[in-house]
This record gives structure tokens, C-alpha cells and sequence, in this order.
């Protein structure tokens, strides 16, 4: 059983999904067998690595960072996809009542901590100094010696 989880931009322009779902796709053909997917499904690379593990007929795990998620942070035009892939999936809720930096940073934890490697969907920028977003967890993985697979098609871009 291999276990991947994701981590990356929410913020993919409408060209470069395709270009990321393409390559999400074929890094996976190469973990068919016994496929476990972890994410914590947020919208954009979240979403196109869940999507792409169902796809490839794996086992999809959500980590939700708190109570209130989905109430709080999934939009409008997020929810059907969400609704469907949960719906499908173990999903895992931390034990935060709101969603904030910390329920992030412990929801990543908990991702690493599941995971034998990390997909990020990522264009290689430092982190920003939040804490919790792409960068800082592939920061976080690598120094746990959890290794990463960067997805960053030739052509790909984040919108404003």
C-alpha cells in the first residue's frame, strides 16, 4: 500500500488544471496498487489530487481541520465537488472548533504523519511566512524525510 497525500496552490488559473490534472494522473498510475490518498481538500490542487485518486480507483482520506470547515471555508462554487468527495471518503476532523492557523498547521500534521510520500502542486516559492501553506509543508516533509514529487507543469500559473 503506497499513501500520497497533497499539498498545494488553491489559487490555479483555469489553464493550468488540466495541465495539473494530467500530471496528478500520471504520477499516480505509478501507485495504482493499493492507492491511499490524503488531503485536506481545500479547493484547487486539493481537489484535482482527490478527484484523481478516485479516479484511479484509491482510497480517499479527508483531514478536515476543524468543526466548522465546511460551513466557514468551502464557497459556493467548491461545495458540489467537496460534497461529492467526502461523501466517498473517511473523512478525519481535527479536534478545533474553527478553522484558523492552527487548525491548519495541525491538519498538515496529521497529513504528514499519514503519508509514505507528499504530491505538491507547487511553483517552488518560499513560504510566506503564515505558517501552514505549500511551502511550509513541503519544508515540513522533507525534513521528516518524507519525499516530495513536485507537480509544476511547464506552462502553469496561479491567478491573482
Amino acid at each position: 500500500m503506497t499513501t500520497i497525500a497533497v499539498t498545494g496552490h488553491m489559487d490555479l488559473t483555469d489553464d493550468t488544471v488540466p495541465l495539473v490534472q494530467e500530471e496528478l494522473r500520471s504520477l499516480l498510475r505509478e501507485h495504482r496498487r493499493e492507492l491511499v490518498g490524503v488531503t485536506c481538500l481545500a479547493r484547487g490542487s486539493d481537489t484535482l489530487f482527490a478527484e484523481a485518486v478516485v479516479e484511479a480507483g484509491g482510497r480517499l482520506i479527508v483531514i478536515l481541520p476543524s468543526q466548522d470547515y465546511r460551513q466557514a471555508k468551502v464557497k459556493p462554487d467548491h461545495a458540489p465537488s467537496f460534497d461529492r468527495l467526502t461523501a466517498v471518503a473517511e473523512v478525519v476532523t481535527m479536534p478545533y472548533d474553527t478553522a484558523n492557523r492552527e487548525a491548519y498547521e495541525a491538519a498538515n500534521g496529521e497529513l504528514l504523519k499519514r503519508a509514505d510520500r507528499l504530491v505538491a502542486v507547487w511553483d517552488g516559492a518560499a513560504p510566506s511566512g503564515k505558517g501552514g501553506g505549500t511551502a511550509d509543508t513541503v519544508e515540513q516533509a522533507r525534513s521528516a524525510g518524507v519525499p516530495v514529487d513536485v507537480v509544476w507543469p511547464s506552462g502553469a500559473r496561479r491567478g491573482a
